[in-house]
């Protein structure tokens, strides 16, 4: 009896639960208690959501210590970054990762927009969640473009003149826009000021709302979008922690490790000092703006820059109220007919891409190019149009051909991401000097 308990049962107490860390409890508290046991296979997800916020963290910390050298004007700016990046210890590598993490984050966070819309996590009733998704991936790729100023070499200065200088196309207020942008007519010392308060105070207070807001609507609507039929695609329910957090922990370590190895072993680009008089050729803006800037090779610029570029933009936010009511099967492309109409409008997009982008290059270079031909490419409203029609006519296609509403819908999306793709491919790498076609 000696070693029998208080209670008399005979056995010893069992230990006291281990306390759990404030990361623990913030986990936790953005899942439910327990999730079905198919929301765990990485099929579902491939935590592309979780490891966007992961490469935001990383982003904000490795900013943070660049923030303790970096001076934000233009004579001292590109100074600073060539100290941090040979006189302070560790400058490089922590620069290398920042550089590569404002990359992945935003390629990350459009793998994961196409994979909300292909497993039908925008439908109804995750509609206004799809409209935050949109405005957190705006806000992203905003954080990547002003970010891109502060070096202040040549890469940085004239991709950011030549993107601004797309706002002057807006019809009456594109003047006002491009000098609200700027500070001035040109990219100078009030550009390098705005973009800097933009980048380190602005858009992260606007990311962290929004980010907080998206994962509060994700666990009201019941987490990840599973298969409609329930069964043994769903699961039975197991407890969050361990079976989620576990796994969103090993995500968010190979994101992070992948990030890390990169800065290892691939330097940052630096080139010389900003030079106003002396523009590259060709001058280019980011990689993401890339395909915008293709549509300024073929198209009059208020097409290229701002009537396409916004269609394409309220399309992309209206589309889970273009797809109907009907509420998602959460199913990859919601069906097999689904997915071939989604490949043949891809396969579709693909040629028609390259085609028009070989047959517009021969007709501006070409002996066949005439002075009434130029008239009718240069407006810009004839390409602007006959894109604009095939992105419907695709739809309406697959709409014929027995799809739903919103695979007709994710079919027309399809297309337009397809051949965005293809032009931001054919900029970043095909452009040469005189931004001609030319072999990489």
């Amino acid at each position: 009896m000696g070693n029998a308990t208080a209670t008399g049962t005979g056995t010893n107490p069992s230990p006291p639960p281990r306390p759990r860390s404030g990361l623990a409890h913030l986990l936790l508290h953005l899942h439910p208690r327990t999730v079905p046991a198919g929301a765990l296979a990485l099929p579902h997800t491939f935590g592309l959501g979780g490891a966007a916020a992961v490469l935001l963290l990383l982003l904000a910390v490795t900013g943070a210590l660049l923030l303790a050298v970096y001076e934000p004007s233009p004579e001292r700016a590109h100074g600073a970054v060539s100290r941090i990046v040979d006189d302070v210890p560790f400058g490089a590598f922590v620069r290398n990762a920042h550089h590569w993490a404002a990359n992945a984050v935003v390629i990350v966070s459009a793998l994961h927009l196409l994979r909300v819309v292909y497993r039908g996590g925008h439908l109804p009733p995750r509609r206004g969640n799809w409209l935050i998704g949109v405005a957190l991936l705006l806000l992203v790729v905003g954080s990547a473009f002003t970010g891109y100023l502060l070096p202040w070499d040549q890469l940085a200065y004239w991709a950011v003149t030549i993107a601004t200088g797309m706002l002057a196309w807006v019809p009456a207020a594109g003047t006002a826009l491009l000098r609200a942008a700027r500070g001035g007519a040109d990219v100078g010392a009030p550009t390098l000021a705005r973009f800097f308060v933009l980048h380190v105070a602005v858009l992260p207070a606007a990311l962290l709302v929004l980010l907080a807001l998206h994962f509060w609507r994700v666990r009201k609507a019941g987490g990840v979008v599973l298969p409609a039929d329930g069964g043994a695609a769903r699961g039975p329910p197991v407890p969050t922690s361990p079976h989620l957090t576990v796994r969103e922990g090993a995500a968010a370590r190979v994101a992070v490790a992948a990030i890390l190895l990169l800065a290892a072993v691939l330097d940052a680009p630096l080139s010389a000092p900003a030079n106003p008089g002396l523009s590259p050729d060709p001058a280019r803006a980011p990689w993401y703006f890339q395909g915008l800037q293709e549509l300024l090779v073929h198209l009059h610029p208020s097409f290229g820059a701002v009537a396409l570029p916004l269609a394409g933009l309220a399309g992309l936010a209206a589309l889970p109220y273009l797809a109907g009511a009907e509420p998602s099967t959460g199913r990859w492309f919601a069906s097999p007919r689904g997915a071939l109409h989604a490949a043949v409008a891809a396969a579709a997009a693909l040629l028609c891409t390259v085609v028009s982008v070989l047959a517009s290059e021969r007709l501006r270079r070409g002996p066949a190019s005439g002075p009434g031909l130029q008239t009718v490419l240069g407006t810009g409203l004839l390409p602007a149009s006959c894109t604009v029609a095939a992105v419907l006519l695709v739809g309406l296609v697959s709409r014929r051909r027995g799809a739903t509403r919103a695979e007709a819908v994710q079919s027309a999306f399809t297309f337009g991401i397809v051949a965005f793709a293809v032009l931001t491919v054919v900029g970043n790498l095909f452009r040469g000097p005189g931004m001609v076609l030319a072999w990489p």
